[in-house]
């Protein structure tokens, strides 16, 4: 068996502290995606799949049980309840919360680092996500001065506290990242015509997705030196940018990327700053997860692999995510050594490296 004392989660965010019925549940589980087929539930995915096999018997009840059998026995147990046992058998050290987006959850208000951590009985440090940062610099400035000042100071101020500063990398699915920092003059206006548009109340929700403005602030965060999470879903191309913040910063850690994982394990072994996160990739895939960590140690050095859970909202996710992940390890190195293509001894490092070493190593942390 390949183990893995303790994991180090490095890229997730919190739990909602509410109770859930069965629609706002499976929300959660479909996360961004669209509705399912008639007559069908998310519980119907992989993900779905993979949480009536492993959260079932820590509430007392037999894998594979029905949803509804599951969610009344959530229901009866409550929700403090539920996230207590269910992250507490993550084998999670120490967890690192995005919190960015805490307070606008449909169902609810998230958990921060310092709360989810104390429900799993666990270390827990924060990301700061910057466009809500920048949202809320642009709530209190008076004008672009103000606003471009203001946020300058409260990246800075991010920067002194947070293990790492997290993005997404373009509001525009497979279009390439702008490689090139904007100009002052094109931050101003931009930030210009931002800030009118809020205060008219539109278009959009007042978020933060002119594309100038997002440069601007990945060009920030590379500069303070801390590590970059970088989102690149939707077939977003972070090649360019990565290629020109080459030594410039700290680590670019590419999140999100399936299905386009073997880029970003392809990338990962490129540059030396850049590393690829496990989390969503593993999660998605569930009882294939195996395949997918194997072709993603294909192209990318061991030191560039990090797991996480990528969770949001439901404790299930933190849990799933942990036990597919040790799943596929023990599948692929686990069969490697057993096939004698590898030594057991060089199974455990590299499943500790990928674990919580290269996380360790990349976030500047201590052992636990």
């Amino acid at each position: 068996m390949i183990e893995t004392a303790s994991l180090v989660d490095q890229y997730c965010h919190g739990v909602l502290t509410t109770e859930l019925g069965l629609g706002a549940f499976e929300a959660q589980l479909g996360g961004a995606a669209a509705l399912p087929a008639p007559g069908t539930t998310f519980f119907d995915t992989q993900l779905g799949a993979a949480v009536r096999r492993w959260c079932p018997p820590l509430l007392g009840l037999e894998p594979h049980c029905t949803p509804a059998r599951y969610l009344a026995r959530r229901r009866e147990l409550g929700t403090p309840e539920v996230t207590r046992r269910l992250l507490r058998a993550t084998g999670i050290s120490t967890y690192l919360v995005d919190t960015g987006s805490g307070g606008t959850d449909p169902a609810g208000e998230l958990t921060g680092a310092a709360e989810t951590a104390a429900a799993g009985a666990a270390r827990g440090r924060e990301i700061v996500r910057l466009e809500p940062l920048a949202v809320r610099v642009a709530a209190t400035a008076g004008g672009v001065g103000a606003f471009l000042t203001g946020l300058a100071e409260a990246v800075h101020t991010a920067a002194a506290s947070a293990v790492a500063l997290s993005a997404a990398a373009t509001t525009h699915p497979g279009h390439a990242l702008d490689p090139e920092p904007p100009g002052p003059g094109e931050v101003r206006g931009a930030a210009g015509r931002w800030l009118s548009a809020r205060a008219c109340g539109g278009p959009g929700d007042g978020r933060l997705t002119d594309p100038v403005l997002l440069r601007h602030l990945h060009w920030s965060a590379v500069r303070t030196g801390l590590p970059l999470h970088l989102g690149a879903g939707g077939g977003a191309d972070p090649y360019p940018f990565a290629a020109a913040t080459a030594g410039t910063g700290g680590a670019l850690v590419l999140r999100d990327t399936y299905p386009y994982h073997r880029d970003a394990a392809l990338l990962a072994g490129l540059l030396s700053q850049v590393h690829a996160d496990l989390g969503s990739v593993l999660t998605r895939t569930g009882a294939g997860a195996a395949g997918v960590l194997a072709e993603m140690l294909e192209s990318a050095p061991f030191g560039k692999l990090l797991f996480s859970t990528g969770a949001r909202g439901l404790p299930e996710l933190h849990l799933v995510g942990a036990r597919v992940f040790r799943v596929a390890l023990e599948r692929v190195l686990g069969g490697w050594v057993r096939d004698g293509a590898w030594s057991a001894a060089d199974a455990r490092r590299v499943a500790g490296l990928i674990a919580a070493g290269n996380a360790r190593r990349v976030h500047g942390l201590a052992e636990a």
